[in-house]
């Protein structure tokens, strides 16, 4: 939302991959990062390039862990050690493994790598939320996997059925 103090997640869409009583966990998808390319990122692993690398982005996930690695993906890939079926459309994996298979391209169908990630303690996303802070849409692999970055937040607004120029930093009720 407009009124969001922490410029880090402006005009930010946040796909939620885990909410629970302990708190909540997402990734940022629209926001490509300028500073660590596919390549760069791979010559820095113990992972053979084996193509062409050039088109895969890397995005910034959110402010925390931002040298911790994360892939959303579709479900057709899975680690036996740590992917988290997220629901029928969309998991996660947050080892080389994954990042190993895109390298070689046997990876999953879409993917979208990311660093760091957005997480909020116990009712503190509920809070943002009652305050205003954050609109709320349904998750859908078109929007995260095939919309252009730039077009991600204006877009999942739409799907809302709200206009970008509608919104308003206050909140009330009605």
């Amino acid at each position: 939302m407009p009124g969001m103090p922490d410029p880090r997640f402006s005009h930010s869409l946040i796909y939620l991959c885990a909410h629970s009583s302990d708190g909540a966990m997402g990734l940022i998808v629209n926001k490509p990062s300028v500073e660590m390319s596919f390549e760069t990122l791979i010559d820095q692993l113990p992972i053979e390039n084996t193509g062409n690398l050039s088109g895969i982005r890397v995005h910034f996930g959110g402010p925390v862990e931002v040298g911790r690695g994360f892939v959303l993906h579709s479900p057709d890939f899975q680690s036996d050690m740590t992917t988290l079926q997220v629901d029928d459309a969309f998991a996660m994996t947050a080892i080389l493994d994954v990042l190993e298979s895109i390298a070689q391209g046997t990876g999953p169908e879409k993917s979208l790598i990311v660093l760091g990630y957005s997480g909020w303690g116990p009712g503190q996303l509920e809070r943002e939320i009652a305050e205003n802070g954050w609109l709320v849409c349904e998750a859908r692999s078109d929007l995260v996997f095939d919309t252009p970055d730039s077009d991600k937040w204006e877009a999942a607004l739409g799907s809302l059925g709200i206009s970008p120029l509608a919104l308003s930093s206050e909140g009330g009720r009605a």
